[in-house]
């Protein structure tokens, strides 16, 4: 790829945006589901665990790793080069730490993918096996296992739709509160949307480290159906089922003895030693999960739902296959963003048979199916500062950006 390909969008993506206009589809599930060999139903639980183990490994190694970047960079100290003594503290050291955040990032995010796997019972045939790798993945990364895996559910049973989805809600014409669209003109749109890029740059940068604690904090960018302040941490709240409560409490329980651990790390080594083994990649980690989930749903050529207008396959095809990152994320994400349409007809197939799996079912989903080769970045931003709103009525909806253009239009 040329250095300026990273700001193009993908020939994929040109070519849904060139339809205009959007005809919803009408699967059948069935022809679907006789498409998939039945072994790549299977789920192993000896493989899953070698993946785990291999997963792991990594994460060990890179932690191990940056336990000499600073001796390493002391080297310079010894030299009676001031020059090369700079380089390495004011240089050299900088860009082995950023590389490791970034790398352990990816395996702390890695971990969190397969915390995932666990919760769509896809890594054992076996309940409890799911659970227990589930909770301490899940936790390892300050995740509530059994909380998010609650309303991760039933975003699956509601994808996109906007009445019953979980998270990464769109907001109406009507909350910024803009003009009705008959009468605005682009002036009403710029006086209320309008924003400097770097000011952009800042709310993407703290919803892509923040946004999801945030969520589970307080629903932030969930379904505005429930009650300001709904948590993932409160066993009674509206979230859940009654009957889910005690396993809520057993995650927050959980999270609690990790938080502990934590503690009692900083307080053994050290809290420079907690920021840089821990706490930095944990954050660099939140970045990577933000941006893979917020970009499988959310694209200026996607659609939302209302009322009759969803079905489950309708909202399962309003997903987006990318390739994030290459073999990187293949290797440490597992699968989760690359075949992503896939995850959402056969949630409970392991990550290691997706791949065979979005292969067998491409000829079915023909045009429906949804692959964008758009660089990470770009996407991001487009979908950022394009993805601003959708209308207050329709039954079919496509984001509109801060001018109040949609790319597509439904055809009904």
């Amino acid at each position: 790829m040329l250095w300026f390909q990273i700001f193009q969008d993908g020939p994929e993506y040109e070519a849904r945006k060139k339809r205009g206009t959007f005809t919803p589809p009408n699967l059948s599930l069935k022809l679907l589901h006789d498409a998939v060999p039945r072994h790549l139903l299977e789920k192993s639980t000896l493989r899953s665990l070698g993946f785990i183990l291999r997963h792991l490994t990594f994460t060990y190694a890179f932690y191990y790793l940056a336990t000499f970047i600073n001796s390493l960079t002391l080297i310079g100290d010894r030299e009676r080069m001031p020059a090369l003594k700079l380089l390495f503290h004011f240089v050299l050291r900088p860009i082995l730490w950023i590389s490791y955040w970034g790398w352990q990032g990816f395996t702390f995010a890695g971990i969190w993918c397969l915390g995932h796997e666990a919760g769509h019972n896809a890594l054992s045939s076996h309940v409890s096996v799911n659970d227990a790798i589930g909770i301490a993945l899940h936790s390892f990364v300050l995740t509530p296992y059994y909380s998010w895996r609650a309303t991760h559910h039933t975003h699956h049973k509601s994808t996109n739709n906007l009445d019953r989805d979980e998270t990464y809600i769109p907001p109406t014409r009507k909350e910024f509160p803009l003009p009705d669209g008959k009468v605005a003109v682009r002036m009403d749109y710029m006086e209320v949307l309008e924003e400097t890029p770097a000011f952009t740059l800042f709310k993407i940068f703290v919803r892509q480290f923040f946004g999801f604690q945030l969520y589970l904090l307080h629903n932030r960018k969930g379904n505005p159906k429930y009650p300001a302040w709904t948590s993932h941490y409160r066993p009674s709240s509206m979230l859940f089922h009654p009957k889910q409560r005690n396993s809520i409490i057993l995650s927050n329980v959980s999270i609690v003895c990790m938080l502990t651990a934590l503690l009692q790390y900083g307080y053994t080594k050290g809290w420079s030693s907690f920021m840089a083994y821990y706490f930095l990649p944990w954050l660099f980690a939140h970045n990577w999960i933000v941006l893979f989930t917020y970009l499988q749903h959310s694209d200026p050529t996607i659609p939302y739902y209302r009322k009759d207008q969803w079905t489950f396959a309708r909202g399962a095809l309003a997903t987006v296959d990318r390739p994030l990152f290459g073999w990187v994320g293949r290797f440490f994400l597992h699968n989760i963003s690359s075949d992503h349409v896939a995850h959402h007809f056969f949630p409970g197939v392991p990550f290691y048979h997706l791949p065979e799996v979005t292969k067998a079912i491409m000829p079915v989903l023909g045009e429906y199916y949804n692959y964008d080769s758009t660089p990470a970045m770009y996407a991001l931003w487009r979908s950022f500062t394009q993805c601003v709103f959708v209308e207050n009525e329709g039954d079919i909806l496509f984001f509109k950006n801060r001018h109040g253009e949609a790319l597509l239009e439904p055809s009904l």
